[in-house]
């Protein structure tokens, strides 16, 4: 096992839920050459991994066979040993094969198995376990189909910067915003990335002040490149309640080191809540009332005491989030913050 393929070239949240998985694999054989197949935009995230030694960038999204066909002959030049499909399209799995990559594993539930010929049996459709879970599932079926014991898996956080670089990061950002020390910095993250259901920027701000009339805090209203509208409008909603705007617009690392200051992050189940539990940053996650996106399959990865979560009592449909009682997120949200402190 000395080179292996990756592929995750979905979305930068479930990019992060592959992290437990690639250090489990760099783990397992650290003298291997691990490549990942992602999108461009992620890819500044995946250079700062400590588990990927190469990145191949796939912006195609298409299941044409020319497009396979073209994937193939880049796959052909790294003579791969094995492929992991930790998210299988049909595209890519007949590329792997064209490739003739010899050991090509995925999981048994599309029809892109068909190319895959080291296969397990997951339905994620069913969100019996968190997703980061079914990827480390392929991982270790990779490891014991090898002949191999499965080591144990590395402890959060998975992604980690230079905590005197965090510390002066923090001091500069209070020192900008006249933010005393003693505050605790909430993130609220009310963006959706285009994918995620989210709170309405009404709940926040009501959130927000719930939390705001219990606790000694600063919130930070964080907005991607094409968030700031968003933000704005919390912010206007959150007048009297101490805050600021982040706004990032210099690409993914430089926001993921900012996410490291917070005390905690809350969100919907974006790229940044995901990148936020890669951190191991504390987090309150929001989750519509759908099945495909339960709590538990979109759980993050850092540790159990550091992360609550809410969602409808009742499957309304998958855009309602009017019925969560955001006096009780805002309770418990206090409770988190007690306990951590």
């Amino acid at each position: 096992m000395l080179k292996i393929l990756v592929i995750r070239n979905d979305k930068l949240g479930d990019f992060m839920l592959a992290w437990p998985a690639l250090s489990l694999l760099k783990k397992q054989y650290p003298d291997s050459i691990i490549t990942v197949l992602i999108p461009s935009y992620t890819k500044p995230i995946a250079e700062i991994c400590p588990w990927i030694d190469d990145i191949i960038t796939d912006d195609e999204r298409n299941s044409t066979v020319s497009d396979a066909l073209h994937l193939s002959r880049i796959l052909k030049r790294y003579n791969f040993d094995a492929s992991i499909s930790i998210f299988s399209e049909m595209r890519t799995a007949l590329a792997l094969w064209i490739a003739r990559v010899p050991k090509r594993f995925g999981p048994a539930t599309k029809l892109a198995q068909l190319f895959l010929n080291n296969r397990l049996r997951q339905k994620r459709s069913l969100s019996q376990k968190p997703e980061y879970e079914y990827n480390l599932d392929l991982v270790r079926h990779l490891i014991t189909s090898n002949g191999d014991t499965t080591v144990e898996l590395p402890d959060a956080p998975y992604l980690q910067f230079d905590r005197q670089e965090i510390e002066e990061l923090k001091k500069t950002y209070l020192s900008r915003h006249n933010i005393t020390i003693d505050k605790s910095l909430i993130f609220i993250h009310p963006g959706t990335g285009g994918s995620a259901i989210n709170l309405t920027p009404h709940q926040f701000a009501d959130l927000g002040k719930l939390i705001s009339s219990s606790n000694n805090v600063h919130f930070v209203l964080t907005a991607g490149p094409d968030e700031l509208d968003t933000a704005t409008e919390l912010s206007e909603l959150m007048n009297g309640i101490e805050h600021s705007i982040y706004h990032s617009t210099e690409g993914l690392v430089s926001f993921s080191k900012f996410i490291n200051i917070c005390d905690l992050f809350i969100s919907g189940s974006t790229g940044p809540l995901h990148i936020a539990g890669t951190l191991n940053v504390p987090t309150a996650a929001f989750y519509p009332a759908r099945r495909s996106a339960t709590p538990l399959r979109w759980q993050t990865t850092n540790d159990e005491n550091k992360r609550i979560y809410f969602s409808p009592a009742k499957y309304t449909g998958s855009h309602d989030m009017k019925t969560i009682d955001v006096k009780v997120c805002a309770d418990e949200i206090s409770l988190l913050l007690t306990r951590l402190s």
